[in-house]
């Protein structure tokens, strides 16, 4: 009986050590291969979510203007440019309602979705103690010209964190490649409780684990604070069409780059897992025929 079992250890390992032989003497000789897929843009969905709601308009800008009315201007632009790119499945969510009950509306509506990426877009403050009192057109308003630049958050929460943060990495690239560069005020001591890790400096991409649309969505999530609305400067060029246009082609750049790497990617898990399925086959066709044999010299 020993000598029986040793004899079909022997076979597997015969068998197994053969599998990589036989794959590589297929493709001698085979043309050169195909190209990688790419993307597929009319079945890539992204979701643009306009941050905040009506009811809740978010910060309130130098000059007295709600970040809804920035956020919504900007996720405008950000679907046209998709649509006109080919991304003919992208959604713009608009949420109504309070604060904390439109956070998970959203967060379920996007889910219902089945996107392939959720971008949720937003502009920035700063803290309280940074705020500055002046008067624009006789009415009284905060500011704070302290600060400037956009950022990219990301939650490691997210069940897709790796992607997240390869879109994340993506965007802040098409971002900086047009000379928009991000703020890093977030990595500073002053900033107390609102202080965020800096997970990629190159391209300006923090974590920020308890951002409930970030955590909870279940495909890759990316949050874009568009810049700072509280600076005096920065906030006429933010309203500007030409900075939304900008900011609307370094998205649809970044998805467009995205979708080909997940296809990609998809493709290899798919060809893996077809050459694991075909070599077990492959093994259990040549146990089964190996072990009909008559006799076994080892036994004799």
């Amino acid at each position: 009986m020993a000598c029986n079992h040793h004899y079909k250890e022997f076979l597997v390992a015969l068998i197994l050590l053969s599998l990589p032989q036989t794959a590589w003497a297929q493709t001698q000789g085979a043309a050169s291969p195909p190209a990688p897929p790419s993307c597929n843009r009319a079945a890539f969905r992204a979701v643009i979510d306009v941050g905040h709601t009506l009811e809740e308009p978010g910060a309130m800008s130098a000059r007295g203007i709600t970040e809804y009315q920035f956020n919504l201007a900007l996720a405008k632009a950000i679907e046209q440019k998709l649509m006109a790119a080919g991304f003919s499945r992208t959604m713009m969510l608009v949420t109504s309602g309070p604060a904390m009950k439109g956070l998970f509306s959203r967060v379920r509506n996007a889910n219902t979705t089945q996107a392939d990426v959720f971008l949720s877009i937003h502009h920035d403050s700063v803290p309280e103690q940074f705020l500055e009192n002046w008067d624009h057109d006789g009415k009284p308003n905060r500011f704070s010209n302290r600060f400037t630049g956009h950022s990219l958050f990301v939650s490691f929460d997210n069940p897709e964190l790796k992607a997240s943060l390869l879109f994340g990495k993506l965007l802040g690239n098409q971002l900086k490649a047009r000379d928009l560069q991000y703020t890093r005020h977030y990595t500073e001591a002053i900033m107390g409780s609102r202080r965020r890790e800096l997970v990629d400096p190159d391209a300006g991409v923090y974590r920020y684990d308890k951002l409930i649309v970030l955590r909870e969505t279940t495909m890759p999530a990316v949050l874009l604070e568009g810049g700072m609305i509280v600076n005096r400067n920065d906030e006429q060029t933010l309203a500007s069409p030409e900075r939304q246009a900008l900011v609307a082609a370094a998205v649809t750049d970044a998805v467009d780059k995205f979708c080909d790497q997940r296809t990609v990617e998809k493709a290899r898990l798919l060809a893996l897992a077809k050459r694991a399925k075909k070599a077990a086959k492959t093994v259990k066709d040549a146990l089964k025929r190996t072990f009909s044999w008559p006799s076994n010299p080892f036994t004799r």
